[in-house]
């Protein structure tokens, strides 16, 4: 594992969320998801009821999560992408998720678990002197 693929592994354990990105019926799209991170693979926690884990089972896809919102002065982002696979973590990696949520949209949440190992990773940093401001839309 290089340099850089270690630092990306590091980072992605500093947050909990990020989002899977692949196509469903040659349409891109988006997910939010729940990760760890396990002997430097990616294990995502996704919801079963929209059926997105079909379209990434053997498929590759990019994952990335960020601390944007993290208000800190250096910022960075991560991106993987890789094979994902459908697994099923034994019970002390599933308890590493924390507590899941109750609904997703309104639908009960059900758990579908997918392993991603990345094949290219790519780290994004942007170092400010003092905290960047927040702003809203107005």
């Amino acid at each position: 594992m290089s340099t850089e693929d270690r630092r990306a592994i590091e980072l992605l354990t500093r947050v909990s969320y990020g989002r899977l990105a692949t196509s469903m019926r040659a349409l891109p799209f988006v997910a939010p998801a729940r990760h760890i991170v396990v002997d430097g693979r990616v294990v995502l926690r996704i919801h079963r009821g929209f059926g997105y884990h079909r379209a990434c089972n053997g498929s590759v896809v990019a994952y990335g999560a960020d601390n944007f919102n993290s208000g800190a002065a250096a910022l960075w982002s991560v991106q993987f992408t890789g094979k994902a696979e459908i697994v099923q973590p034994p019970d002390d990696q599933i308890r590493l998720f924390g507590e899941q949520p109750h609904h997703m949209n309104g639908e009960a949440f059900d758990p579908v678990f997918m392993r991603i190992e990345p094949q290219f990773v790519t780290v994004h940093t942007l170092d400010y002197l003092e905290e960047p401001p927040v702003r809203h839309a107005a």
